[in-house]
């Protein structure tokens, strides 16, 4: 075994259960968790944009992410929508008093826009899963995480066997169609895993869309950050978790899967 395929393991034994607690206790240990993740993740999404904490605008991102992170979970989503409103008023007016061509000022405001509202917005969700039912929230949660740890684990290992075909050649040259359809495997699994041991009161056939979903829009959701990634030229948003990266690399693909998965139960399970 590689020394970072050790770490990388070492790293999953032993935050992948405490995350999980965490899930199952939920109330304010869920809300810290996930208010430290996206304080990390904005944290890095800021620096590899070149701001540094020396900059109003790295603080005024940080603050307003987090307090749209804070509002949507402890109020409501459209608190956190109208706290996004201002951040792009008062983002949009420092930056047009800076003198820099319009173009860069520009991109940078839609950058920061963009990273505001990709964090701000998605990471309350886990949140909202773990709430969407009194007995199941923590079980759901497992559900999604289980899901996406095995979808990644099979999407690499099936790409690395069987894959040939390239998935998305120009944003991830490594991911590949076979690896894609290998990760979807994972869904599947668990699906029929958390059936007949904690959510077997739910239809198999939701538990099976479920998992399907989840798999599809967690490595399409990773596709996203690797094109954000790729447009400046990184490969790792950070090298705080050994062996994985950075948060957003982690978490790149929960931030899409928890909103699409949220949804699924809100409208088509618990309706």
């Amino acid at each position: 075994m590689s020394r970072n395929l050790l770490i990388r393991t070492l790293v999953a034994v032993i935050f992948g259960p405490a995350i999980i607690y965490l899930c199952y206790l939920g109330d304010y240990w869920l809300f810290g968790m996930l208010m430290i993740f996206a304080a990390i993740g904005i944290g890095e999404y800021v620096w590899n944009l070149r701001i540094c904490p020396s900059s109003v605008l790295f603080w005024l991102t940080m603050l307003f992410t987090l307090a749209i992170v804070a509002v949507s979970i402890l109020i409501d989503f459209s608190s956190g929508l109208i706290l996004l409103t201002g951040y792009f008023m008062c983002l949009g007016m420092i930056l047009a008093i800076r003198n820099e061509s319009p173009t860069e000022l520009f991109r940078l405001n839609s950058a920061l826009l963009w990273g505001a509202a990709y964090i701000g917005l998605l990471y309350p969700f886990p949140a909202y899963i773990r709430n969407v039912s009194d007995s199941n929230g923590g079980h759901w949660l497992l559900f999604l995480f289980g899901t996406l740890w095995l979808s990644d684990t099979l999407a690499m290992g099936v790409g690395k066997w069987l894959g040939q075909r390239k998935l998305a050649p120009t944003v991830s040259p490594n991911k590949t169609v076979a690896g894609f359809i290998g990760g979807m495997l994972g869904g599947i699994v668990v699906a029929v895993i958390m059936h007949y041991w904690l959510l077997h009161e739910i239809a198999f056939w939701h538990l099976l869309i479920g998992g399907l979903l989840v798999s599809v829009v967690g490595q399409l959701g990773d596709l996203v950050e690797s094109c954000w990634k790729r447009s400046y030229g990184i490969k790792d948003s950070s090298a705080i978790i050994p062996g994985h990266g950075g948060v957003l690399d982690r978490f790149d693909s929960l931030l899409f899967a928890a909103p699409a998965l949220f949804w699924f139960l809100h409208y088509l399970v618990y309706k």
